[in-house]
């Protein structure tokens, strides 16, 4: 599959999970409250009192620029990371979506609803939302967009989501970016990929 030009050796990717948006994070909900939640935490900002480690903070020194997606818990996640930088805000790096599980008759926490409905969303569970073949389209689109911006081996930064930058992720290392760090289930999350080959 053809890609952007390969990056010169130094090259960096950072991706960042946005920080902790301002709604509860575990209510027990039945599978219709679950579906409200979703909507409400799409909506939601970011919550401005937890501020982001200071390691992820210091990834941030001299940067201008900052991609990030529409949603409100990312771009003001930038600003509070780089209040003088640049936003650059595309709905490419938006969240893989998520349906609530047609489950009656059960509660559980919002991380367990989210669960089971990652995996249906990856069983084919995509009543009016985007699929899994089409979210990894986006990310192939998403890693070429940051791929193309570091050409000349400078830092391209991304602060989104945390499936969604994973997903990315994945098409970098494809393509023979090494990864520091691990993409995990927490607020203010970093991932760097470098470009470390020689040549074409």
């Amino acid at each position: 599959m053809p890609h952007q030009n390969q990056p010169l050796p130094g090259a960096r990717i950072i991706l960042i999970r946005h920080g902790q948006p301002a709604i509860p994070l575990r209510p027990r909900t039945s599978h219709a409250e679950f579906r409200d939640y979703i909507e409400a935490y799409e909506a939601a900002g970011l919550d401005p009192s937890i501020l982001p480690p200071r390691e992820i903070a210091e990834l941030m020194q001299g940067v201008t620029q900052i991609l990030t997606s529409d949603r409100r818990r990312a771009h003001e996640s930038a600003r509070m990371l780089a209040p003088h930088a640049e936003l650059i805000v595309d709905p490419l790096f938006a969240e893989a979506p998520l349906a609530s599980p047609p489950i009656s008759l059960l509660r559980m926490s919002v991380p367990k609803w989210a669960v089971i409905a990652r995996l249906l969303w990856h069983l084919g569970h995509t009543p009016g939302i985007e699929n899994y073949a089409q979210a990894r389209d986006r990310a192939i689109r998403a890693a070429d967009m940051l791929t193309a911006r570091t050409q000349g081996g400078g830092t391209a930064v991304l602060v989104a989501h945390g499936y969604f930058n994973a997903m990315i992720g994945r098409q970098l290392r494809l393509r023979g970016w090494s990864r520091s760090g691990s993409h995990r289930a927490r607020y203010w999350n970093a991932v760097t990929y470098e470009w470390k080959k020689v040549g074409a």
